[in-house]
């Protein structure tokens, strides 16, 4: 699956054979691309079993989806789909992420913004980003958003939370 992961090993084990007026500048790889490579084997080694990744381009593991199919809780046997997109910058920002289901949910905006602290690059709390989090890290926040993170404290969609709430109190 990781052919990156292929291609950087190549390039390590040729690079003691170059004649020494090669250029390097076409065998460059980003710290990014690097860093995936080891993420992406550790986050498919300990991915949680609501969630599924899928690359579409098994060349660019910086472009990823991820399905988030919650066993439990308010959206239990629900599916959503998220988009996420590691910046070239990664991982002294954030990577961007999108859900792709519309889903009426205290956390995330009927246009697929999600409110998670660990997604933001500057964060009052100290529970943003931080270069020391990994993709592990995003996917399990991102399933834990149907779980324990779902918060109807400090909401970025109101309405839904408000809803949860008035239908919660309805069922007491």
């Amino acid at each position: 699956m990781l052919t990156l992961a292929s291609k950087l090993k190549k390039e390590d084990g040729g690079k003691t054979g170059r004649a020494s007026g090669a250029s390097d500048s076409t065998h460059r790889v980003s710290i990014r691309d690097r860093l995936l490579t080891k993420e992406v084997a550790e986050l498919e080694a300990n991915l949680p079993s609501t969630c599924k990744a899928s690359f579409p381009d098994e060349d660019k593991l910086h472009h990823f989806q991820l399905a988030v199919s919650p066993d439990e809780g308010y959206y239990q046997s629900g599916r959503f789909q998220f988009e996420i997109d590691v910046p070239e910058a990664y991982n002294m920002v954030p990577p961007k992420v999108r859900c792709l289901t519309r889903i009426w949910h205290p956390n995330i905006t009927e246009n697929g913004e999600i409110c998670l602290s660990l997604l933001r690059e500057h964060s009052i709390d100290g529970t943003g980003w931080a270069p020391t989090r990994t993709l592990k890290d995003v996917v399990w926040g991102l399933n834990s958003l149907f779980t324990d993170l779902l918060n109807f404290d400090d909401p970025l969609n109101i309405d839904a939370a408000e809803h949860h709430l008035r239908d919660k109190e309805q069922q007491r």
